[in-house]
């Protein structure tokens, strides 16, 4: 189980999914169905529907989330959206350097880092996403992956700078297709990565640090993958779209240790 001094985190990635109606009425039946969760709640809807869950989350026991941002604050940037229209929009997170941005929309270790720099600048927490394919995972390239878009993602910021970023390790060939890494798999990337931070930053914030795990997490496997002790929450999908089951999840079980 994770390290008593990092609270659990459980976010939700709408990402291309939901009507306005839509949101609304999952919102509702999430926040109907909190019960004392043990993890901090995040939800990242699409753009169109932030203001509209803003007004829903005024209490603040779930925060809310946008799935990207652009790196300037404003300009002649068609179709992007940047940090201050982010928190003008209600949004308290952002999600960084998705698989999904990386593949289909360019985003590469350069504009990672500078996204992580506007959203830290504009007081937005970031959930930086890193996680390989399964080609790089076939070809024993897990480790040289991940170290590098840690690297590049975080590179020339001052430890005191990132005392506030999420690390989501998603392995790409867990996203959407129903396989998940074991429990075994998901703590040894986790482990690495808090190793690598700490190289380069010092144990302090490396322990400190949250480091998600996404991948088709469900409420089947949420358990056992929270029973590691650097999972430190999920990064969840599709299971995020069903309140019932987010609901779950949200509200995971790990074995009491003596």
């Amino acid at each position: 189980m994770t390290a008593p001094h990092r609270r659990p985190l459980i976010a939700g990635n709408w990402k291309m999914n939901m009507l306005l109606k839509d949101s609304v009425d999952l919102v509702r039946k999430i926040l109907d169905g909190l019960s004392s969760p043990p993890a901090e709640v995040i939800v990242a809807p699409p753009f169109t529907a932030l203001t509209v869950v803003s007004e829903l989350l005024k209490d603040g026991r779930v925060r809310l989330a946008a799935q990207d941002m652009h790196w300037e604050a404003s300009g002649a940037f068609t179709g992007e959206v940047s940090g201050p229209m982010l928190k003008d929009a209600g949004c308290q997170a952002v999600i960084l350097g998705h698989s999904e941005r990386r593949r289909y929309f360019g985003d590469t270790e350069t504009t990672v880092n500078k996204k992580l720099r506007a959203a830290l600048a504009h007081k937005l927490v970031p959930i930086v996403c890193i996680g390989e394919t399964l080609e790089e995972r076939e070809a024993q390239r897990t480790f040289r992956v991940l170290e590098t878009q840690i690297k590049g993602a975080l590179a020339g910021f001052a430890p005191a700078d990132l005392a506030s970023v999420v690390i989501a390790y998603e392995p790409v060939w867990a996203i959407g297709t129903g396989k998940t890494a074991t429990p075994d798999q998901a703590q040894e990337a986790h482990l690495f990565v808090r190793k690598q931070v700490a190289g380069l930053y010092g144990d302090g914030l490396a322990q400190g640090m949250r480091i998600l795990y996404g991948g088709s997490v469900t409420p089947e496997n949420v358990d056992t993958l929270m029973s590691q002790p650097d999972v430190d929450g999920a990064l969840v999908g599709g299971a995020s779209l069903k309140a019932a089951g987010f609901l779950r999840i949200i509200h995971f079980q790990t074995p009491v240790r003596n």
